[in-house]
């Protein structure tokens, strides 16, 4: 089968692999039948992600049909239709147990699909720990509609949970690229008081005056002013950075309230610098980590109910025989381009 391959720093690969098995009792092989280009694969490409393996097919974003299920895998057979998580995790160690799937301590726990094994932008895909990676997909729910449930949907939907936002909070989420959309989502289901999105791109902007009208959308140069204006307090009450540039950092805890918190989803290029002297007294709580992507159900559920609804993030869809065109215009070509689906069916 053809897959896109991490070859090394600067250079990803179509190349040819055989057809994964089940290998362990607790595994699954799904077909893919859409999958979707991530920024984190982009950080792989440009040598950012330094557990990344040479040789593993990229990609984890993908919905698809089980193929094959191990003796021990009881949640889905074959033919059921999947979304894939972003981790693995065994849902049995100390971390799993809290509800820190991010952390599990299997070796392959956490982040491994599409960094240190092999991952979704190909045919097939072995997914170990089935029963805790895989999410059923209701009739009523498309694969289009699923398609982010594993890992943006995920990390969006953890970053408002553990935001731990009220109805009378002023929130503010830096960064309208996919992750961001997908946490303003999350976010409004909280109902809190106000929402404030900044964001860079004029054409990011539109996109969420057009489709989530009653949020407010500010530019990184005015975000200052208006989010005092806006809020209750002298700033925002809960910040949300999902943007990882220095700037962007910065402007986080810069426009949050004294006691407030401030949860970072981005993942950075470098490292970040907290200036605790200038910060001293403000008390703030910073938030940080990967998604523990433990509550794809629920997502599920609230999709197949109508209240979150990521297809319009979906501006571009290719064929995987254009994987390569589609990694071209997601890297370089960034104008009017939210979500680059691969069509493999």
């Amino acid at each position: 089968m053809k897959a896109l391959t991490y070859i090394g720093r600067g250079r990803f690969e179509v190349t040819e692999k055989a057809k994964p098995v089940v290998v362990d009792p607790k595994d699954a092989v799904v077909r893919v039948t859409l999958s979707s280009i991530c920024t984190s694969d982009l950080h792989i490409k440009h040598g950012s992600v330094p557990k990344a393996v040479a040789g593993i097919t990229v990609g984890h974003e993908m919905v698809g049909v089980v193929e094959d299920v191990g003796s021990e895998v009881t949640k889905v057979k074959p033919g059921d239709r999947v979304a894939v998580n972003v981790e693995t995790f065994c849902g049995e160690c100390f971390f799993c147990r809290h509800g820190w799937v991010n952390n599990c301590s299997d070796p392959n726990g956490g982040w491994a699909l599409g960094c240190r094994i092999d991952g979704g932008q190909t045919e097939f895909i072995r997914v170990p720990f089935a029963d805790n990676g895989l999410t059923k997909i209701p009739d009523n729910v498309s694969d289009r509609q699923a398609l982010f449930v594993g890992d943006i949907l995920a990390t969006g939907y953890w970053a408002a949970k553990i935001s731990e936002i009220s109805e009378e909070d002023t929130v503010l989420i830096i960064g309208a690229g996919p992750t961001g959309l997908c946490t303003l989502q999350c976010v409004r289901l909280y109902r809190p008081k106000r929402i404030i999105v900044c964001e860079t791109d004029v054409a990011r902007q539109e996109f969420v005056r057009r489709h989530y009208p009653g949020v407010n959308v500010v530019s990184p140069e005015d975000c200052m002013a208006k989010n005092k204006r806006l809020s209750d307090h002298g700033g925002a009450d809960r910040v949300i950075e999902v943007a990882g540039t220095d700037d962007t950092f910065r402007m986080a805890y810069e426009c949050a309230r004294p006691n407030a918190i401030i949860t970072i989803v981005a993942l950075y290029d470098r490292p970040q610098m907290l200036p605790l002297p200038d910060m001293y007294g403000k008390n703030l709580t910073f938030k940080t980590g990967g998604v523990d992507g433990c509550d794809c159900d629920e997502i599920m559920r609230l999709i197949s109910k109508g209240l979150i609804d990521t297809t319009p993030l979906i501006t571009h869809t290719y064929q995987f025989a254009q994987i390569e065109e589609a990694y071209d215009l997601f890297e370089n070509r960034r104008d009017n381009v939210i979500k680059v689906a691969i069509n493999n069916v």
